[in-house]
């Protein structure tokens, strides 16, 4: 048995009642760390479940088979920072343990695509989410993206790349300066919105013309960009409250 269970984007407490009695009965539990930043303490996650955890990298997840063949015979939980299929590794895994004849449950969890809620735009109204590498080099796809969203009047979300291992994290500056020199529609009068650490305790939410938003310092990680389109007098009431 293999559950994948996502964590949700704050600390040790975001988790469901529901995947914390499942995890105190599971012979194996493993925690994906590749993907995003955790806001907790392994170890007091562990006290929590009462259960020591296996932190996975991706070379674990994708090129070996010990999760699924630990599944084989145990129950194993693999634990996702967010929801669980937020990136297409967890969907190969999922992939994987199904031709071995594992059976697989699903425990959902919030995640950056419905935290972005908490800007107060409607989550009808986004569009296709793009992703800003740190190698940007010569990358169009954001862009082509973002202009089809435009044309359809949709809003766009920019996730910032990130290496946990490495605690390196990409700061909206850099990328608006990448979304700037590549995009002619986008310009320093541009009405934009940076978030930071959406869905914790500490998140920061700020809303307004690019050149006012490069005055500020946000230092919480991970970020991500939003560019609105055309709001409703509701959605722009609330980035109001967040204006600079």
């Amino acid at each position: 048995m293999l559950y994948l269970i996502g964590i949700g984007l704050g600390d040790e407490k975001d988790i469901s009642l529901n995947a914390l009695n499942v995890l105190k009965n599971c012979d194996f539990v493993y925690l994906e760390n590749y993907t995003s930043k955790l806001f907790f303490d392994v170890e007091k996650f562990e006290y929590l479940i009462g259960k020591k955890i296996i932190l996975a990298d991706r070379d674990l997840v994708e090129n070996k088979d010990q999760i699924v063949n630990n599944a084989l015979n145990k129950t194993v939980a693999f634990l996702v920072k967010g929801d669980v299929f937020s990136a297409t590794t967890h969907s190969d895994l999922f992939l994987r343990a199904k031709e071995k004849g594992v059976l697989v449950k699903i425990i959902h969890n919030s995640s950056i695509l419905t935290a972005v809620g908490d800007t107060g735009l409607s989550l009808y109204k986004f569009g296709k989410v793009a992703s800003i590498p740190f190698d940007n080099k010569n990358v169009k796809t954001p862009i082509t993206i973002f202009l089809d969203n435009h044309k359809l009047k949709m809003h766009t979300l920019f996730l910032l790349d990130l290496s946990p291992k490495e605690e390196t994290y990409m700061n909206f500056k850099e990328a608006i300066k990448y979304l700037v020199d590549l995009c002619p529609q986008i310009k320093n009068s541009t009405q934009i919105i940076v978030c930071g650490a959406l869905g914790t305790e500490d998140s920061i939410i700020k809303y307004g013309e690019i050149n006012d938003l490069l005055n500020i310092e946000i230092n919480i990680y991970p970020q991500c960009i939003i560019i609105p389109a055309e709001l409703h007098f509701m959605e722009e009431e609330m980035l109001n409250s967040f204006k600079v």
